[in-house]
């Protein structure tokens, strides 16, 4: 089977901040389509889309109530098709968001599970309280406190491993998979390429029992990467296979030997997964803790992943992390530093994706308070610092560093009021840089970050170095980090100055690209240059 994906470049649209057609301050499936065509000349060829369903959004649609369907906010299923196939047009193929572990307490079968009697209770985890109000077990949930909500009409309590409005299905009733094998071909029917799999790694619970006490995530030893989801996710291949399609896998607490369990390819599971170890090289146990980045570090860890996963997903950004330049470049050269990022990300090994706004350099909120957040993780855990009695300035800075607000923040096309995103009230601030940095100012500006993007992708396009050469890692400094591409006919070296300064390099080569413009290299790196070189 062709494994076509390995060619691919992959656009994340977060829906509700791309491109709002109708004025009311939230992005959808119209606007979507009104902007294949500036996607197109990117050179994108995939489009991941973050959820459009029917949803409560009490996690901005991570909580589906009906799989099968199409929030109003972003238009009607008549719209879903068009998208599909104005982007088929294109030669672009449209990835779902696929969130499997958990659905929305408004969705019908939760609904009905409340129920003791429903043919439905067992879709879910319900279960009776111990005395005086004790919960179930001691787990502990992702989005901070416990993950137990109890409900008046069943009398017992229901796991919730995220929000409360978010409970957790369970598989050991076989219905339920039987229901996710039927949305899958609902998709795959309408021509879709493939689906981005939510936690996909934490289906399936070995027990309920009560675990030793953690300082975060206490029980998930009873469901983190378990022979249970791995036979899930085989049975659920099987379909993904009949339409050649492709999935990938956010997947949680994973190490490169866990990551090849899930998509080594003679395990038939998913295609690749996200690692997010190299975007944990800046925090301390948990990701509210930041640490001052370090390039060696980092640079060590994307190595590591490059040479024990058979396959990688390549990404810096996405709708759950702060923004990259901010966190891993410089300020002082948004620029070169945002060219430098891009050159690392389409010069690794695997499936390159770029979120909304990063090929234009969009920085983080420039939110002044909380009132201004509406993430829902950010706001829990706002409130479980602020109970732990944490001063108030130090709860904003953690949250200012790390909220997802900081990458949802609405698409920046234009230099006008609205940025181009929407003629009404954005539904999350639009970030006051927006006269400067912006689609319309950096398309035909062959100088702009978004060119070299465009760049950056033709060339991976056409070279089968960056494509299918191996990786070999030759240095990995806080200040300077380089690593060559192995092709059968040509080496290519990447050189990345990872600082403010000048610096003087032993590396030689013909220049292939440089991120000023160079065309000749001496071994001097200006601050924030990337290079590609040819030859040994």
């Amino acid at each position: 089977m062709h494994e076509w994906w390995k060619e691919a470049v992959v656009y994340q649209i977060y829906p509700r901040s791309f491109c709002d057609s109708n004025g009311d301050g939230i992005g959808d499936i119209p606007g979507i389509i009104s902007k294949l065509d500036e996607l197109q000349d990117l050179g994108v060829t995939l489009l991941w889309l973050s959820p459009v369903y029917p949803s409560p959004n009490e996690d901005n649609g991570y909580d589906i109530s009906d799989y099968c369907g199409i929030h109003p906010d972003f238009g009607t299923m008549e719209d879903m098709e068009r998208l599909i196939a104005e982007a088929k047009k294109r030669d672009m193929g449209i990835i779902m968001d696929l969130v499997i572990n958990h659905t929305s307490t408004a969705h019908p079968w939760f609904q009905a599970s409340r129920n003791v009697e429903s043919p439905y209770r067992n879709y879910y985890f319900w279960r009776k309280g111990g005395k005086h109000g004790k919960l179930p077990n001691n787990w502990t949930g992702f989005f901070g406190g416990n993950c137990w909500e109890y409900d008046e009409r069943s009398g017992e309590y229901y796991l919730h491993l995220f929000a409360p409005h978010q409970p957790d299905l369970n598989y050991y009733e076989p219905r339920v998979l039987e229901e996710i094998k039927k949305i899958l071909r609902f998709w795959l029917d309408k021509g879709i390429a493939g689906f981005r799999c939510d936690v996909i790694n934490i289906l399936w619970k070995d027990s309920l029992e009560s675990s030793p006490k953690k300082l975060i995530l206490t029980g998930s030893e009873h469901y983190l990467s378990l022979d249970g989801t791995h036979n899930i996710l085989r049975q659920l291949r099987q379909i993904i296979d009949e339409y050649n399609a492709y999935t990938v896998g956010e997947t949680v607490f994973v190490d490169t030997k866990k990551a090849c369990d899930l998509c080594a390819p003679e395990r038939h599971e998913l295609h690749t997964v996200f690692g997010f170890e190299h975007m944990e090289c800046d925090q301390k146990i948990v990701k509210w803790l930041k640490t001052s980045h370090h390039w060696g570090k980092f640079m060590e860890t994307l190595a590591k992943w490059q040479n024990e996963v058979p396959w990688n997903t390549i990404y810096l950004e996405n709708h759950d992390q702060p923004r990259s330049i901010p966190r891993f470049g410089s300020r002082r050269y948004h620029m070169e530093s945002g060219k430098l990022l891009a050159t690392l990300l389409f010069t690794l090994k695997g499936t390159p994706y770029v979120y909304q706004g990063q090929e234009i350099g969009m920085d983080d909120f420039d939110f002044t308070s909380m009132a201004q957040v509406r993430d829902v993780e950010s706001i829990n855990v706002d409130k479980l610092l602020k109970s732990a009695k944490i001063p108030s300035t130090l709860r904003w800075k953690m949250i200012r560093a790390t909220s997802r607000d900081n990458a949802r923040t609405p698409m920046q096309w234009k230099n006008k009021l609205g940025a181009g995103f929407t003629s009404g009230t954005p539904w999350l601030g639009i970030n006051s840089n927006y006269k400067t940095i912006n689609v319309e100012a950096q398309k035909n500006d062959p100088n702009s970050l978004r060119s070299w993007y465009k760049t950056l992708i033709a060339l991976r396009k056409e070279n089968p170095t960056l494509l299918w050469g191996d990786f070999r890692l030759l240095e990995a400094g806080d200040t300077l980090c380089a690593y060559q591409r192995v092709g059968e006919d040509e080496t290519l070296t990447i050189v990345l100055n990872c600082c403010d300064q000048m610096q003087q390099t032993q590396y030689t080569g013909d220049v292939v690209l440089s991120s000023y413009g160079s065309h000749t290299f001496n071994g001097a790196l200006l601050p924030w240059e990337a290079v590609i070189l040819r030859g040994e």
